[in-house]
């Protein structure tokens, strides 16, 4: 059974069939013979594979047809194959597999989600046999329409799959074996496609099963490792909008509905199909859509007042967490700071109420706090980012202001772990002595971590060993090789990782 979509766990094992190609092929044909002819049968098909047949003969299929449709004509596959996000991991799997085409003969097929093949490499002595039956870029391997194979079946059961000579329910290809496994989307966890890898009898061997469910889940690591970039890039850029929206509330939202970075009480993720202008959350709130180059924004609508107000503030984004150098973004426009201003913005945002020279050089420096040399770096500061957003007597930020370290303590209070992960780039401010800053420093990853090693979960965890502050986190490793299942591509490395601070 396909998993649901959005469901990240590794892949099952694969449904394999037995070693020994020739002998197990003809105990296959005898039973494909007494099956679909009727017959009485000491074996059965394996599971998978009865299964799949069902499907395949209620689709109509006829096991004696001789070859797959032609879904796309050659002059059309460029476009296709540009256009579908398998194309970004093609070099990958291309090195990954490229053993198995040079040093054997085999064929390599990458599909779509529908089945349909749009790239295939090969042993050259095998493309002329390949050709004959339907093998090459364009033909429609789906259950539906050519019956069980391993790239039409794996992308029926959403698991990796082998299917050996007559286990084919098309007669055609009882003297081909093949394995194949999905790649997901990690954002929406929806099957994209497949990889495959095919050749005669005699290629079978036991590895191949375990070398193309691998070399998926690289496939997966790759598309997720893009992801977090266009996460990144997405929230550098819009973030300002957030800081925009004053008392209201907002999200960042990719186009999929996943929400990036939002208030607490906020879905991890939006269901925007058909979504025009608006949209209800999963708590009955209304919600404004606002269409991004790179997403969208969602807010909740403005409550307006009739009388006279002060004029607008600017906005400020405040990023000092992670070992990159500080910054704020200021009504859309964003400023590198020095670590002393990033320690007064810091204490500032912890302060709404404001601070006196005195108290800020106290909070900052201890015992040896200079009023005169705060009141200095107040003034450089206020020339960095206005006077309008930095105002004195006592010294405040005003406007709509927010914080990477306000948005991760935030959420940890809400419970929601993970989005405190994603808002926290990594220590805050690691270069600072000052002591309001170091214990808040403390405080924020004690926090994180105490929070990821409780909720004893897979996915949570891998992200924390990869994140700046769980990178050298031994406990954090181990925890996470203990929940593993038995097969997963990740253990490897994370076992290495843990080797070395042991090491260390």
């Amino acid at each position: 059974m396909s998993r649901p979509a959005g469901d990240r766990r590794p892949c099952a094992g694969p449904h394999v069939a037995g070693s020994d190609a020739a002998a197990h092929a003809r105990q296959l044909a005898e039973t494909f013979d007494a099956v679909l002819g009727a017959s009485p049968t000491r074996r059965a098909p394996r599971p998978v594979v009865s299964a799949s047949w069902q499907r395949s003969l209620a689709a109509h299929v006829d096991p004696e047809r001789r070859t797959p449709p032609v879904v796309h004509a050659p002059d059309e596959l460029r476009d296709v194959r540009s256009a579908h996000p398998l194309s970004a991991v093609m070099p990958l799997l291309r090195s990954s597999l490229a053993g198995i085409v040079e040093g054997a003969v085999h064929l390599v097929l990458v599909t779509d989600a529908s089945g349909h093949v749009l790239w295939r490499e090969g042993a050259v002595e095998l493309l002329g046999p390949a050709d004959r039956v339907g093998l090459f870029p364009g033909t429609d391997w789906s259950e539906a329409a050519i019956g069980t194979n391993a790239m039409g079946t794996a992308l029926a059961v959403g698991a990796p799959v082998q299917i050996h000579s007559a286990e084919h329910l098309v007669r055609t290809y009882h003297t081909w074996t093949c394995v194949a496994a999905p790649v997901r989307d990690p954002d929406t966890g929806a099957v994209l496609g497949a990889v495959d890898v095919s050749g005669p009898l005699r290629t079978m061997h036991p590895f191949l099963a375990q070398l193309v469910t691998t070399t998926a889940h690289l496939a997966e690591a790759e598309l997720r490792a893009r992801m977090a970039v266009a996460d990144q890039r997405f929230l550098l850029r819009n973030t300002p909008h957030l800081s925009r929206l004053g008392t209201a509330s907002g999200a960042l939202v990719t186009p999929t509905g996943r929400v990036l970075t939002a208030e607490p009480g906020w879905p991890d993720r939006v269901d925007l199909d058909g979504a025009a202008e608006q949209v209800r959350l999963p708590d009955g709130r209304e919600v404004l859509v606002e269409p991004l180059a790179e997403g969208y924004l969602l807010r909740t609508p403005r409550h307006t007042s009739r009388t006279a107000g002060p004029s607008r503030s600017a906005a400020v984004s405040l990023r000092s967490t992670g070992n990159g150098a500080p910054s704020a973004v200021v009504d859309g426009r964003l400023v590198p700071l020095p670590l002393r201003a990033a320690e007064i913005l810091t204490a500032l945002v912890l302060h709404p109420e404001g601070l006196t020279a005195e108290q800020l050089a106290y909070l900052l420096y201890g015992d040896d706090g200079n009023q005169t040399t705060v009141r200095v770096q107040v003034r450089r500061l206020r020339a960095l980012v206005g006077p309008d957003v930095l105002r004195t007597r006592p010294y405040r930020l005003v406007g709509a202001v927010d914080s990477d370290f306000g948005w991760a303590r935030r959420a940890l209070r809400a419970g929601q772990v993970a989005a405190a992960l994603r808002a926290c780039a990594g220590p805050l401010l690691p270069r600072s002595d000052a002591t309001e800053i170091r214990q808040l420093r403390e405080e924020l990853a004690a926090g994180l971590r105490s929070a990821v090693l409780g909720a004893r979960d897979v996915e949570l965890l891998h992200a924390f060993v990869a994140h700046p502050l769980g990178e050298d986190d031994l406990d954090a490793h181990d925890r996470l090789l203990a929940l593993l299942p038995a097969g997963d591509p990740r253990a490897a490395g994370v076992a290495l990782r843990a080797e070395r601070l042991r090491a260390e």
